[in-house]
């Protein structure tokens, strides 16, 4: 399934250049080589923490690098790449682990892989983008404004996306309720809501 995943972000983020070309081209570098990167050192955090790395924590990895290279793909070179894909390894692997520390209830690591890799992947756009590649300066070439840019997306979509799921949220408590009893939930779902069995 990772491997999957991982070829078709190459789709979706060199596929963003609507032709194959050398934007294309970079953009399929760069979404590669983060992934790398992200896998090793997430693997890395956890041998450093736990003593052993695990084929969970290569996929979550490879997973927080595709989504930290999404903005950047088609703004960044190889090198910068690698630096996004290996510091949203670590910093995506700390995310994960405070959910056991904090106590909420994140059973797909949705928010510490998904939502903490794409704010750290933005942000690093903004300091890694390359006029030469997509067009525009990232503070490493003069222009710290971009990475304020980059900021104030983030905060816009953090806001719209707060919003917009407190509302959906709570239609669907209201119509069919949002969890399950604790009974159904350690039984599981598949039986109790499903009918299916697992033979």
């Amino acid at each position: 399934g990772a491997g999957l995943l991982w070829f078709g972000w190459f789709g979706f983020n060199a596929g963003s250049a609507l032709t194959s070309g050398a934007l294309a081209t970079s953009a399929f570098i760069a979404t590669h080589l983060a992934a790398a990167a992200a896998t090793v050192t997430w693997c890395l955090a956890e041998l450093v923490q736990r003593g052993k790395a695990s084929v969970l924590g290569a996929v979550s990895g490879a997973v927080a690098g595709l989504v930290a290279i999404t903005p950047a793909s088609g703004y960044v070179g190889p090198c910068a790449a690698i630096l996004i894909g290996g510091a949203v390894g670590v910093i995506c692997y700390w995310a994960v682990s405070l959910k056991h520390s904090l106590g909420y209830d994140d059973s797909l690591d949705a928010f510490g892989v998904h939502g903490v890799g794409g704010i750290v992947g933005a942000i690093l756009t903004g300091v890694f983008a390359a006029e030469a590649i997509g067009g525009t300066k990232g503070l490493l070439e003069g222009n710290p404004g971009q990475v304020l840019t980059q900021i104030e997306g983030i905060a816009a979509t953090i806001i719209y996306s707060g919003i917009g799921s407190f509302i959906i949220l709570k239609v669907i408590d209201a119509v069919i309720g949002l969890r399950v009893s604790k009974e159904v939930e350690i039984e599981g779902l598949d039986i109790n809501l499903h009918g299916e069995v697992v033979r």
